[in-house]
């Protein structure tokens, strides 16, 4: 684009605004500075009558340090007061503040020291004072521009020293049609790949860009009717743009979608004299994959564009919304560069200050593309298979893939998924297109948009007997073998009576079996036996285990759910604790949690308590180059919890799918896992409404000696964890281990 194209794009237009100050309103201050007498009072030539005291040298520093620290306060208001009155009359206080800040703004300037050099008195009434000044910027750093001249004469109308001002005590060469011109230069967005390597995300996609000089339309009524069509937008709109710019500026009129363009492109040329640029713009290798972790990229909201204009970004900046684009935007975008310049016509008069950009560095993620891709197509066809039983009712599911010793997430699905391209300013399949597929995920019913795996909380069934039997044995409230008749029911005092899901129940039982069972009778006398001891035992245990807790990720929005205890039931329903919650917490009921905390209570048995920060981004860096950022595990707590609870745990999660009597035995019989183990647990949990199906859980890791991965599945509304939810976990860790190679 030429220089009245790029003058355009910049604030107030400041390249013809401090023209037309040379030209006009700094003339009378050019004069002064090039012609240094007092207004009104021709001086004499020899014998010069002294000056009153009031005019030594001193006074006229004191006025130009004053100058110069409200510039660097930008108390533009002081400054003007310290001009003189020629200056005042030519350049009105509003109009001076005006030109100050694009100033400020062009030069994204943050303040300005200065150092007197020299002061000598070039006439009795005119003093020059010679300085150096740093302006400390955003875009260029500090720019040093030494052997700076002030002038300062005594003002006849108040009989003080007063800054003899023009355009010139911005930069010195401006004046005689130069102008001051910042050009900026940003960086690309870089690109974002999985933990292999493989590109999700990059700047391939191409634009339009539609150029036009409005002054050298020639058939202006036709042009304007096509603009509206190439751009749909309306006619006022498209007025309202044109009369944005100067008759002979060339100016960007808008971007055209590439159908768009083959369509319009001869019309465009013969009506409006049209050329054309392209643009870079964001793509998504496969938009439906993984929009919960990559998010989307959109312009500024209006509380941003201060900010972002200030580091040098346009108004039309893409940036982060929401997801990885968001949470990683600086690194991803940038740090704008610039070149500052004084400039007459297309000539460069002199580079004030240079400063290059900061290149953005592309992310590499933790997630396995294919792994998170198997993940959503088993999921998905779970679904297809189900589309006449629980199918219909179920409004999603979550799939969470993390490494045990380092808390790197291989994959986080969300189910039902959508098209984060259509959520692109510049989507592939055009904006109509678009804006449908948008305007239909957001009125899905079943909430695309929500992250499940992290935002979605849910009964948690009998996958929270890990937590209770984890809890009971390190309470000591139970020793590890403690025995436990089942027979298929449970009561207590006032008549309160639970049942087991199997009707006949599981006789004799302890810790390890129990769960392998999932006896329902065993964790109702867990939870019961806890309460006696302290109502605040058994929640607290499951908050320190991070359940109802924020988890610590940093890169994606999450929900903490909710762990009830008695004073929470005190202030919120007014109402005393029962014992009764306590049993029905112990078997995951009454209790909001995500999948994400379970996988994460699942990673912690498997390494015996460790406590991991979730991480998403492996490394960041120039490609080709060092990373710039790596990622090293992050151990939030290693939680005080005896080996023996641990132990017990992981043996009952071993037999769930190796011994017969385990619930998910059946899915993992003959099973090539088989040979290298794995550990899990079934959860089946009641979920609100009438008639509604309970949720489907089972989590697990694996191997089943030197765990590596945790692995959980959640499907809302599906029935049997040990039908659904166990055999969709298999499959993952079928892939992870053996699928890949295959």
């Amino acid at each position: 684009m030429n220089r009245l194209g790029r003058a355009v794009n910049r604030r107030h237009g400041i390249r013809q605004v401090l023209a037309w100050w040379v030209l006009v309103g700094g003339l009378a201050g050019c004069m002064l500075a090039s012609t240094p007498t007092t207004p009104t009072v021709a001086l004499p030539t020899l014998a010069p009558t002294p000056l009153p005291e009031s005019y030594q040298l001193s006074g006229a520093e004191d006025v130009a340090r004053r100058f110069l620290d409200a510039w660097d306060a930008f108390d533009y208001a002081t400054m003007h007061s310290l001009i003189s009155f020629t200056a005042r009359d030519t350049t009105p206080l509003a109009d001076f503040i005006a030109l100050y800040e694009d100033v400020q703004a062009e030069l994204t300037l943050e303040g300005l020291t200065f150092t007197p050099v020299t002061l000598m008195r070039e006439q009795p009434s005119v003093v020059a004072m010679v300085y150096h000044a740093t302006f400390d910027t955003v875009i260029l750093d500090n720019i040093e521009d030494t052997d700076r001249t002030m002038r300062l004469v005594v003002d006849p109308i108040d009989l003080n020293w007063r800054v003899a001002w023009s355009v010139a005590d911005i930069f010195q060469e401006l004046g005689a049609g130069k102008a001051l011109q910042l050009d900026y230069t940003v960086p690309r967005r870089a690109n974002i790949y999985d933990r292999n390597g493989e590109l999700l995300a990059d700047m391939n996609g191409r634009m339009v860009v539609l150029n036009l000089v409005k002054g050298r339309i020639p058939l202006y009524a036709d042009c304007l009717a096509t603009l509206a069509l190439a751009l749909d937008q309306p006619t006022e709109r498209v007025l309202a743009t044109l009369d944005r710019f100067g008759a002979d500026w060339l100016a960007e009129v808008g971007l055209l979608e590439p159908p768009a363009y083959l369509q319009y492109e001869t019309a465009l040329v013969t009506y409006c004299g049209a050329t054309f640029d392209s643009r870079a713009v964001r793509q998504y290798t496969n938009g439906a994959l993984m929009p919960n972790i990559l998010g989307t990229v959109g312009y500024p909201s209006q509380a941003e564009l201060d900010g972002l204009r200030r580091l040098g970004f346009p108004a039309d900046a893409i940036i982060g919304r929401t997801g990885i684009e968001a949470s990683w935007d600086s690194t991803l975008r940038g740090v704008p560069g610039g070149r500052l310049s004084i400039v007459q016509g297309e000539n460069i008069v002199r580079v004030v200050a240079e400063h290059p950009p900061i290149p953005s560095h592309s992310v590499w993620l933790t997630i396995d593309t294919g792994l998170q891709a198997e993940a959503q197509r088993l999921i998905t066809e779970v679904y297809a298979a189900n589309a006449n039983t629980w199918a219909p009712q179920s409004k999603g599911a979550a799939a969470v893939v993390m490494e045990v010793k380092t808390g790197a997430i291989l994959a986080m699905v969300s189910h039902p998924t959508y098209d984060a391209t259509a959520f692109l300013p510049f989507p592939p399949m055009g904006r109509r297109a678009a804006n449908a597929l948008v305007e239909a995920t957001q009125r899905d019913p079943r909430t695309p948009q929500l992250n499940r795996p992290l935002q979605g909380t849910y009964t948690a069934g009998s996958v929270m007997k890990l937590s209770s039997s984890l809890a009971v044995v390190d309470s000591g409230v139970f020793s590890a073998d403690q025995p436990y008749v089942c027979v298929g029911s449970w009561y207590r005092e006032d008549d309160f009576v639970r049942v087991d899901w199997k009707p006949d129940g599981h006789g004799l039982v302890n810790v390890q079996t129990a769960l392998a069972q999932s006896c329902n009778p065993f964790f109702y006398e867990v939870g019961y036996q806890m309460d006696l001891r302290d109502p605040f035992l058994l929640p607290n245990y499951f908050k320190r285990l991070g359940l109802g807790r924020l988890s610590g990720i940093t890169d994606l929005p999450e929900e903490a759910g909710l762990i009830a205890d008695a004073t929470y039931v005190r202030n919120n329903y007014g109402q005393n604790w029962s014992f009764s919650r306590s049993v029905n917490m112990a078997i995951g009921q009454d209790i909001a949690i995500t999948p994400f905390q379970i996988g994460r209570v699942t990673a912690l048995i498997a390494n015996g308590g460790e406590v991991y920060q979730p991480q998403l981004v492996l490394k960041t860096s120039l490609i080709g180059e060092a990373p710039t950022y790596e990622m090293t595990p992050i151990l939030l707590e290693h939680l005080d919890i005896a080996n023996e609870a641990f132990e017990v745990v992981r043996r009952g999660m071993c037999d769930s799918t190796t011994q017969r009597y385990g619930t998910a035995e059946a899915q993992y019989r003959h099973h090539r896992l088989q040979s290298i183990g794995v550990c899990g647990k079934t959860g089946t949990a009641q979920a609100p409404g009438e008639d509604a199906l309970p949720h489907a859980w089972f989590t697990a890791y694996a191997p089943a000696v030197d765990p590596e991965v945790a692995v959980v599945v959640m499907v809302e509304n599906a029935g049997e964890g040990s039908a659904v939810a166990a055999p969709i976990t298999r499959d993952i860790l079928d892939y992870w281990y053996f699928g890949r190679f295959e």
